[in-house]
């Protein structure tokens, strides 16, 4: 497992590519309920330019919040465990549990022989093999692609064939232009 732990360099970086996002959405936000030019539209009260960053810093905390659910569902999707979840995020199995109610896919963890993924805009089903008891998936990009486990792929694990599920997906993406 991958440490949460990151380093002074990396914490600036961190902080100067959040607030180098931030700024053009404060901006915006800040003209939006002013009506002043941009060239003007910090010219305020201090308290009431601070507040605007607050709201803005707001925007960004549901969006994060939003991110991270789906980075919790999409973990449960592979196999990972409240536990798990909740050891990366520094909580409590049950605090996960709480936290991420839809991440982990009940009837997966109580030996329900499919499941589906869901990832990049594309889905797939991984489904358990009752005779030889390997796993499978099938699957469709976003871009409309049709796949699977070719028939000489057989895996050991869920978790082994959502990855190579996930692959598929993640090359089937819609296109964007």
């Amino acid at each position: 497992m991958m440490s949460s732990e990151i380093t002074a360099a990396e914490l600036t970086a961190l902080h100067k590519s959040l607030l180098d996002a931030l700024n053009p959405l404060a901006s915006a936000m800040r003209a939006r309920a002013t009506g002043l030019p941009e060239e003007r539209m910090w010219d305020s009260d201090p308290i009431e330019v601070t507040l605007s960053i607050l709201a803005t810093w707001k925007v960004v905390d549901a969006e994060v919040k939003k991110l991270t659910a789906i980075a919790a569902k999409t973990a449960g999707a592979y196999g990972a465990s409240y536990e798990q979840m909740g050891t990366v995020w520094g909580i409590t199995r049950q605090g996960a549990r709480k936290k991420w109610p839809e991440a982990v896919n009940r009837s997966a963890t109580t030996g329900a022989e499919a499941s589906l993924l869901e990832l990049c805009g594309g889905t797939a089903e991984l489904s358990r093999d009752p005779s030889s008891g390997s796993w499978r998936w099938t699957g469709q990009g976003a871009d409309g692609t049709r796949g699977e486990a070719d028939g000489t792929s057989c895996y050991a694990t869920k978790e082994e064939a959502a990855a190579h599920a996930g692959a598929f997906l993640s090359e089937h993406v819609a296109d964007r232009r």
